[in-house]
């Protein structure tokens, strides 16, 4: 579980570790690498949250968008990630080097940050976030399938909590930053994203100093539970073979996979974007405008705070309920933004339920998905329930948008609740756990897969 341990050579062998007195060591609860990586994530998200945080406003009040120009920039804003995603899994795979194509992903990102500051139309900016989100996909299934490979089966849980924890103080520092700059430094927009730029940049050298490659990870590492002290490679020793398309593919026979796959994408088809809920809470409680970068911090605060205990609660009963019951509170956020009376309140309960469904869902997708794929296509599969997802959240910002444009904002509300409540019951019974066959054996349905 060491940092050193990734880099062992294809074909190494490998003996494992011992205390002075010739005991075991003991592996650590999060591997280094989730560390590292995390931090990368942190970082990264700093830069990327800066933005984010004002674009809706930048876009509506500033370029003058209608909801459903914004609905439909949105939807590309995601759907292009969603599109690369299998490529960048896929190549993760295949060259069998993550932090390569992690790498790419999160320097391509970088690079269009600065381009923000030359882009003063939808058109320029439009193609700036598509360029954005490309590197966004390309780093997404490289970046969990090393998560997954460092972690065994039954910690994933904890392991994707503890790096989307991570990943989420940058959330939340992100946001404060673009406030603060917002209000204090001259060029108001302009300054945030140059400012994201240059935060961009030192997440890609922390990524390239401190993050493994994840070359020649295996069921045999990581999988195991064990934290192996590589040695010299043996010179007969068979490189491993090429993942290729058919193989990847091939995935899609796996039965919880393609279930997996289809939940998420049928969740994600009702699933209404941060920024249009950040609207929707600001056209309903009349938040002024330079309080709007803070809303993401409620969100982005109770995530922090349950990532981890959300994820070890899914190892410990089982992800598939601890994943819908984060979609009960989602339908509950969005219950109370239709129903309730105008609170004081009302703004915070509605982020803490959307902080709570964050918490239940975003780290416990990938870890089911680890439990179940192959390791030498552990990124292939990840990137094809990721991919899933994505491209459900971009059909749901268009007709979102379209549906506010056309009704309102309360009608267009009230369909995707409504949507999200059949689509939870659809997803419980596809998920539901496998009948125990007649002469039941244990091992064969792991409680991290269900």
């Amino acid at each position: 579980m060491y940092l050193a341990d990734r880099s062992a050579p294809a074909g190494a062998k490998t003996v494992p570790e011992t205390t002075p007195d010739g005991g075991p060591v003991r592996a650590p609860a999060v591997a280094s690498a989730v560390l590292a990586l995390g931090t990368v994530s942190l970082i990264t998200d700093v830069s990327s949250e800066m933005v984010t945080a004002v674009l809706p406003l930048y876009l509506v009040a500033g370029l003058g968008l209608s909801p459903l120009g914004f609905g439909a920039l949105d939807g590309v804003y995601n759907g292009v990630s969603a599109l690369v995603q299998l490529t960048g899994g896929h190549l993760a795979d295949r060259v069998r080097n993550h932090k390569l194509i992690a790498g790419i992903g999160y320097g391509l990102s970088a690079l269009c940050k600065p381009l923000l500051l030359l882009a003063h139309s939808l058109g320029p900016v439009g193609v700036v976030l598509a360029l954005e989100r490309t590197g966004k996909g390309l780093r997404t299934a490289p970046r969990d399938a090393l998560i997954s490979l460092s972690t065994p089966a039954e910690l994933q849980g904890r392991a994707f909590g503890v790096h989307r924890a991570m990943d989420t103080t940058g959330a939340l520092l992100g946001p404060l930053a673009a406030f603060f700059i917002l209000n204090m430094a001259v060029g108001g927009y302009d300054a945030v994203f140059g400012v994201s730029a240059c935060v961009a940049v030192l997440g890609v050298v922390v990524l390239m100093l401190f993050v493994p490659s994840g070359a020649g990870l295996g069921p045999n590492g990581p999988d195991s539970g064990t934290s192996p002290r590589p040695t010299a490679p043996e010179p007969d020793a068979p490189k491993p073979a090429a993942v290729n398309l058919r193989e990847a593919v091939a995935l899609l026979r796996l039965p919880r996979l393609r279930a997996l796959a289809l939940c998420a994408a049928l969740l994600g088809l009702t699933t209404v974007s941060d920024a249009f809920l950040y609207l929707l809470l600001q056209d309903r409680t009349g938040i002024r405008e330079q309080w709007f970068p803070l809303l993401p911090l409620g969100t982005a605060a109770v995530f922090l705070l349950l990532a981890v205990p959300a994820g070890a609660l899914a190892d410990r009963i089982g992800r598939r309920t601890v994943f819908l019951a984060g979609h009960a509170l989602l339908l509950a956020g969005y219950g109370l933004l239709l129903w309730a009376p105008h609170w004081p309140a009302l703004p915070y309960l509605v982020l803490v339920l959307h902080g709570l469904f964050y918490a239940a869902t975003d780290g416990v997708l990938p870890a089911a998905v680890g439990a179940i794929v192959p390791a030498k296509l552990r990124a292939t599969g990840l990137a094809v329930v990721g991919t899933s997802q994505a491209l459900a959240r971009f059909g749901c910002s268009l007709a979102f948008g379209a549906a506010w444009t056309l009704w309102g904002a309360g009608p267009a509300l009230a369909a995707a609740a409504a949507g999200l409540c059949c689509c939870a019951a659809v997803a419980g019974f596809v998920l539901r756990p496998a009948a125990p066959d007649a002469a039941p054996e244990p091992a064969r349905h792991p409680r991290g897969t269900r």
